[in-house]
């Protein structure tokens, strides 16, 4: 962990002098893909948006569970996840740099009805990194909750890389 922390700051600080733009507006479109981390377990995560205005995009993410915690019983369905969402870009908005953008949004899954917030990072114009946290607003079963029964129905990480389609 310590040598993807270090690999991730000195990539930022060195080649952050390439040219590109995190959120274009009307068309943009992105495709991520990286690692999904939240308690109990962890897998992969996909996701695209698609730019409806100057700064909103709607889109749709799916993560699936690969490992997960001994002991805590589980089903195919259970370690599957699938939302729509709709994201407001902020770095055109607070212009820090044509780079960087950051995004909340809400989302509607299968399991709730949440919020995320994220961060992208381009280093040049197709390629970069992103990270994103999530958490629910409104679960939909909200009796006792089992372990199995609350993956992708609480807090949860993912980061990865972002492609873009210009």
């Amino acid at each position: 962990m310590k040598n993807f922390l270090f690999t991730l700051i000195f990539t930022f600080s060195t080649i952050g002098f390439l040219s590109a733009q995190a959120y274009s507006g009307h068309g943009d479109q992105k495709f991520q893909v990286g690692a999904n981390l939240q308690e109990n377990g962890s897998g992969i995560v996909a996701s695209y948006d698609y730019g409806l205005g100057e700064n909103i995009s709607v889109g749709a993410t799916s993560s699936y569970l690969l490992g997960i915690a001994n002991g805590v019983d589980d089903d195919t369905l259970e370690r599957f996840d699938v939302k729509v969402r709709f994201s407001a870009h902020l770095g055109p908005i607070i212009d820090v740099n044509d780079d960087f953008d950051l995004y909340p949004g809400l989302d509607l899954g299968l399991k709730n009805f949440g919020f995320h917030t994220g961060a992208r990072y381009f280093f040049s114009d197709g390629l970069g990194v992103y990270t994103e946290f999530g958490f629910p607003i409104a679960k939909y079963e909200t009796d006792d909750l089992t372990a199995a029964d609350k993956f992708h129905n609480q807090f949860n990480v993912n980061l990865g890389v972002v492609f873009n389609f210009l």
